[in-house]
């Protein structure tokens, strides 16, 4: 299970992951929290379309569905209404009713269901920044992590199902900078034109994830890229998702990265693989299959 914060975040995080699991027979059901309904038209191509100025929440729903489609996954809504990424100074209040601002007493049983439901071994979700700043991503931490431990707990929730304990819990760890330098110097080295100069002229330390887990999924690119583009609202096919030339992201960086946070597997209290798997990495040894200890 990928628990995300709207539509096309799935196919931006983790997406080849996803898609390489699910052609291998794993059965992958991707949780969106809001509908995306706050969401700006990001690719100047629609940006006038009529009907995209029409019926933006109905259209990122059925984008949502070609995305599913194909990356070869399940998905479900938990719900709740996108809250919007507010701008300005000082920030405007946010949206009554949005998700950012829905009591956990909604919100997490909504999740717990979901989790009871489906019963995962494996959960995707955010850290505690949200990967960005926007308050959705920032909830959907929150959220996940309180169903996780809800949904495992028989005292919480009797009236939702069986309780389930999620056996390893990843947050995504995609965008580092030794990543971005990778393909910045390779792309500078065969003579083209990097999109990511400035970013990392600006980028302070490290930042980012230190994964524990790294997936070989170039042969998915194609799945993921196709995902990204049904998302056309989202996604501007000229823009950085696309600025790198496929053949050289496979040679340079062909993985997909995620840190071990919790983990049931291993003898010991909770947590003593993940512990491991964070030592392993210390010392260059990456997990390469989220359900290493699980086969």
């Amino acid at each position: 299970m990928a628990v995300h914060a709207h539509p096309d975040d799935e196919s931006s995080k983790g997406a080849a992951t996803m898609a390489k699991y699910a052609a291998e027979g794993v059965d992958v059901l991707v949780v969106t929290c809001t509908g995306g309904e706050r969401g700006d038209v990001l690719n100047p191509r629609l940006a006038h379309d009529p009907e995209v100025l029409s019926d933006l929440p109905g259209l990122r729903r059925r984008e949502m569905a070609a995305a599913a489609q194909a990356l070869g996954v399940r998905q479900e809504w938990l719900g709740f209404v996108d809250s919007g990424l507010p701008e300005g100074d000082p920030l405007p209040p946010l949206p009554d009713g949005c998700f950012a601002l829905a009591p956990l007493t909604e919100t997490v049983p909504a999740l717990v269901a979901r989790i009871r439901d489906f019963r995962p071994q494996v959960l995707l979700t955010y850290d505690e920044s949200g990967g960005y700043p926007h308050p959705d991503h920032i909830m959907t931490h929150v959220v996940s992590m309180a169903a996780l431990e809800a949904a495992a707990d028989p005292t919480q929730h009797p009236e939702l199902g069986e309780p389930w304990q999620v056996a390893k819990v990843y947050y995504h760890a995609a965008f580092r900078r030794q990543r971005m330098v990778a393909v910045h110097e390779a792309l500078v080295a065969g003579g083209a034109e990097s999109p990511f100069g400035s970013w990392l002229a600006e980028w302070d330390g490290e930042g980012g994830r230190t994964p524990t887990t790294r997936i070989d999924v170039a042969e998915y690119f194609p799945a993921r890229d196709a995902a990204l583009l049904a998302h056309a609202t989202q996604i501007d096919p000229d823009g950085f998702f696309f600025a790198v030339p496929r053949d050289l992201e496979a040679r340079v960086w062909p993985w997909d990265e995620f840190e071990l946070v919790a983990s049931t597997l291993g003898s010991g209290a909770d947590g003593a693989a993940d512990a491991s798997a964070r030592a392993a990495a210390d010392d260059g040894e990456l997990e390469t299959d989220l359900f290493a200890g699980l086969r």
